[in-house]
């Protein structure tokens, strides 16, 4: 590739919907980020974008579950991502998010364009229909049984488990998740890009990729060509999205996997509003996508023959995808809370950014699918990271700093006789960290850079300087130069693998930058030696694994024991509950009942009877004296003969009831703040 030509990196933007987790750090953003960082230090101009996705159907649904309006969950979620990618040292040049202004523009211009040329099919056809939640299902509203593998719980764009990409009619016994009823039919109007028509273009520019593009990828891309391309809509009956620009398209919106591949367009035109189209639609311009096996489709034959039918942008030239990353044995779900949440690592690992970075590198699932084991993580971040490259940097500066005081000696050995080996070795490296960043093959590139550290390791170990320093102090002198020098070449290609170690090296050999022919000069000073990386702990580790273990056992209880939740209600309506501390006076049994417990409860301004159906789990003499949360602007009911004017609140889990009590001893009538 030649330098200075402009390279587009895009990550696969994340759905605004929840955290991330390393599932997608190891296939999607970390290799982007080593990618983007080692291109820019060959001399190349590249621009990394990515934003969050906030029209995805699952954002939709997070908002109905939580009551809130979708709005208020992106921005939870755009702001908690943008901050862990920050912290993990992902190099974007710009995150940004397609809810902004920018993108529903640029969207919108790109679908009346396509519109304007005539492109789109305009068909009425019969979409599946909730009666129950007066709407049309989009297709993550929908679950059925996929008619690939089987899964029952397949979504209606996507089966999860497969991951073969569908169409709602493609399901079987369809269900709706809104209302879990048998949706029915019925006719409404939408936009269709025509991919049957498209496909001899498509087919052609996947061919053009076979022997460039990994083998899983293409292969992919031509299962799809073969099986016959349909048309798919471009537009969904929805409330939450982009809208339609047209007068006749009243409630539909751009379809997610319409709008979203046009969010890395729109941030790079918010990023270089002048010369966006220098990377888009230059001559000189390279469009690489990195995703995970899910999205294939939508990168290499939708949004390929989105930019076609458009009109003078590029196609992609590499769409390096990866496979996925599991936990523990099991697949990762984010709906059974199984991963390991990207903002939680770096909370409980403060500082250790680089020890995850060289695991999910080392492991990460390029041609099939991989595994993450905390077991795992421990022995790498010990037995490689501390062991082999943390050990020979602190070896070596220590020895200098023995018996140089940190100075670089000078060298006086009129020849050495490990120069060539030592050469070769570095050489070696360098050239199989470029081989193997520039073609996407990034674990073993990092192992290259390992391989360098164990052979410093071994070099170091074999001429044993701390026995010859006092019977050959210039052999002793070149040996500790030359592991100097392998130290500087290690920080120097681990630059875009591990950043941050590889700015702690240069801060500790104090060298200005990195370069290939840097050479140590005599009298140059080295800092104070100090830990690259420390030992993972084995509490550290079980309290990761304890925790996995409490995810899974909730996820294995029989949900029939809970009580289902209820609808939705407004926030307003639960303000009109009035919530106030009381203390229970005096308490006795309901006659002829076995149940109802009479309760005397001063609620400050007034002695209330309240009949509380807790006879069973407490005793009256029990309950004198103790403080309880009551509503008390429940309407009054007679319950055997008692007129019975509000509610002692409780807790139920198997059967037993529980008291809710406040932090503190409060007097009766305390307000309650909601």
């Amino acid at each position: 590739m030649k330098k200075g030509k402009h390279i587009l990196v895009t990550a696969a933007l994340p759905y605004a919907n929840g955290p991330l987790h390393i599932g997608h750090i190891a296939g999607c953003y970390l290799p982007a980020d080593i990618y983007s960082r080692y291109m820019r230090k060959q001399g190349h101009d590249v621009k990394f974008v990515c934003g969050s996705d906030e029209h995805g159907m699952a954002i939709t649904m997070r908002a109905k579950k939580e009551g809130k309006q979708p709005q208020e969950i992106v921005d939870r979620y755009h702001k908690l991502m943008g901050e862990s990618f920050e912290k993990f040292g992902i190099s974007f040049d710009i995150y940004s998010r397609t809810s902004n202004q920018m993108h529903h523009e640029t969207a919108q211009d790109f679908f009346t364009t396509l519109y304007a040329k005539g492109i789109f099919k305009e068909e009425e056809t019969e979409q599946l229909y909730d009666e129950e939640a007066n709407q049309f299902l989009a297709d993550r509203y929908i679950k059925g049984t996929c008619p690939k593998c089987a899964y029952t719980e397949a979504y209606g764009d996507q089966c999860e488990k497969c991951g073969t990409t569908l169409s709602p009619s493609e399901l079987i016994s369809p269900k709706s998740t809104l209302t879990g009823n048998t949706p029915t039919k019925r006719k409404t109007k939408n936009w269709f890009l025509p991919l049957d028509t498209l496909s001899p273009i498509i087919k052609q520019y996947i061919e053009d990729k076979k022997s460039t593009w990994k083998p899983n990828v293409y292969g992919q891309c031509m299962s799809w060509i073969n099986e016959g391309l349909q048309a798919r809509a471009m537009t969904r009956d929805l409330d939450w999205g982009i809208k339609v620009p047209l007068a006749d398209a009243e409630g539909k919106v751009l379809y997610v996997w319409f709008d979203a591949p046009i969010g890395y367009i729109s941030a790079t035109k918010e990023l270089l509003p002048e010369t966006w189209e220098d990377y888009w639609k230059g001559e000189d311009s390279s469009i690489v996508h990195f995703i995970g096996k899910d999205n294939i489709v939508f990168h290499c034959i939708i949004f390929p023959a989105m930019l076609h039918a458009h009109g003078g942008y590029n196609m992609p030239d590499q769409v390096p995808a990866n496979e996925f990353l599991n936990l523990e044995g099991n697949k990762i779900s984010t709906s059974r809370n199984w991963a390991v949440w990207l903002h939680e690592y770096l909370e409980e690992f403060p500082n250790r950014e680089d020890e995850l970075r060289y695991v999910l590198t080392s492991i990460a699932p390029e041609t099939s699918d991989s595994e993450f084991t905390w077991k795992d993580f421990q022995s790498r971040v010990n037995n490689e990271l501390v062991a082999v490259f943390g050990n020979f940097v602190n070896r070596v500066i220590t020895l200098i700093h023995k018996y140089y005081n940190g100075t670089v000696p000078e060298v006086v050995l009129s020849s050495d006789p490990n120069e060539a080996e030592i050469k070769k070795e570095i050489d070696n490296a360098y050239f199989s960290v470029n081989s193997y960043t520039s073609n996407y093959r990034f674990r073993q590139g990092l192992s290259s850079i390992m391989e360098l550290a164990r052979f410093g390791n071994k070099y170091l170990t074999t001429m044993e300087p701390w026995k010859r320093a006092t019977e050959n102090p210039a052999e002793v002198k070149q040996t500790l130069v030359n592991c100097l020098t392998i130290t500087a070449h290690l920080g120097n290609l681990l630059s875009s693998y591990l950043p941050k170690t590889s700015n702690q090296l240069q801060q500790l050999l104090q060298i200005p930058e990195y370069s290939y022919d840097y050479q140590f000069s005599a009298g140059h000073q080295i800092n104070e030696p100090f830990l690259l990386f420390r030992k993972i702990e084995d509490e550290e580790i079980q309290f990761q694994i304890e925790k996995l273990a409490k995810i899974n056992q909730l996820a294995k209880k029989d949900i029939t024991q809970f009580e289902p939740e209820k609808q939705v209600i407004s926030f307003d309506t639960f303000s009109s509950l009035d919530l106030r501390t009381g203390y229970i006076l005096e308490a006795k049994k309901v006659e002829k009942t076995d149940k109802l417990l009479q309760l005397t409860v001063d609620i400050g301004y007034e002695k209330r009877t309240i009949v509380s159906g807790i006879a069973q789990h407490y005793s009256p003499e029990s309950l004198i004296g103790k403080t309880v949360l009551v509503v008390v602007n429940l309407e009054p009911r007679t319950i055997r003969g008692v007129l019975s004017k509000g509610m002692i609140l409780m807790a139920e889990n198997n059967g037993k009831l529980s008291m809710l009590h406040p932090d503190n001893n409060l007097e009766g009538g305390g307000f309650i703040v909601k």
